[in-house]
């Protein structure tokens, strides 16, 4: 391997990194609001959504710490979290689904789970 792929390979690392951390950020807000919006004394599927929402706010925050803390997180730390991110992003996205009105939160949690997919792959 030459220097030049290491610092491309480095490169990309941080770039994917930084848009995983960004897309972290973007659905925690959507979940947030999502979830606040839905009357806390609703239905079954309206408790649902708002758990939901607030679990993946919860997890992208999260993710996004761990993402921001340079050195200081082993890579297998890393994964584990970026891979719960991903996993709760796509189970948000799913009950967003059945929500009227919850396509953009949907939205946003389908782009942090393939923002996940891609930092991942740079951890390989």
């Amino acid at each position: 391997m030459t220097s030049t792929t290491s610092q491309e390979e480095l490169f990309r690392f941080l770039e994917d990194r930084f848009a995983c951390a960004q897309a972290c950020t973007e659905c925690a807000r959507a979940c947030a609001l999502r979830a606040s919006l839905v009357d806390p004394d609703g239905t079954e599927n309206q408790e649902l959504v708002r758990r939901k929402g607030i679990m993946c706010a919860e997890v992208c925050d999260a993710t996004c710490r761990v993402l921001s803390e340079q050195n200081q997180v082993d890579e297998s730390t890393i994964r584990v979290q970026v891979e719960w991110c991903r996993t709760v992003c796509l189970e948000a996205a799913h009950v967003f689904d059945r929500q009227p009105g919850a396509e953009d939160s949907a939205a946003a949690c389908r782009a942090c789970a393939r923002a996940c997919t891609d930092f991942l792959a740079t951890l390989n």
